[in-house]
């Protein structure tokens, strides 16, 4: 049943990435992970597979991902990812909607869009 739900999970959560205008979520062989790219700058990490231990990695507020931290339990410190600036989600909990985690992958992407250089935002401004 959790395999399930978290298979679902990880497909709708890529398809939505891969929704967000200039994003790619990719499988990334290198790495062996889903991998949440804009612009060459990575917003996400997605698991690839399902199980138990299925995450998903997110950028955020560093005063938003502690306090994220405190109220749930399946939100812990970025997994192989600066701890002030990240967040891991486990992709089979129960305390968060697929909603309210797409506000979160929303929330990294665009704290990486606000981040790349003007000229790049000035061609995807162009180009929409």
């Amino acid at each position: 049943m959790v395999n399930q739900t978290v298979t679902k999970r990880i497909k709708h959560f890529q398809d939505f990435g891969n929704s967000l205008a200039h994003a790619k979520a990719y499988f990334r062989d290198d790495w062996k992970i889903i991998y949440f790219d804009l612009s060459g700058k990575m917003f996400g990490l997605l698991s690839p597979t399902a199980s138990e231990t299925s995450i998903i990695t997110l950028k955020g507020d560093p005063e938003s991902n502690v306090a994220l931290r405190e109220i749930y339990s399946d939100i812990t410190a970025g997994y192989y990812a600066n701890k002030k600036h990240w967040n891991t989600i486990k992709l089979s909990t129960s305390e968060l909607s697929d909603q309210e985690i797409e506000k979160m992958i929303t929330h990294s992407y665009k704290l990486v869009y606000e981040n790349l250089p003007l000229y790049v935002r000035k061609a995807f401004a162009a180009s929409d």
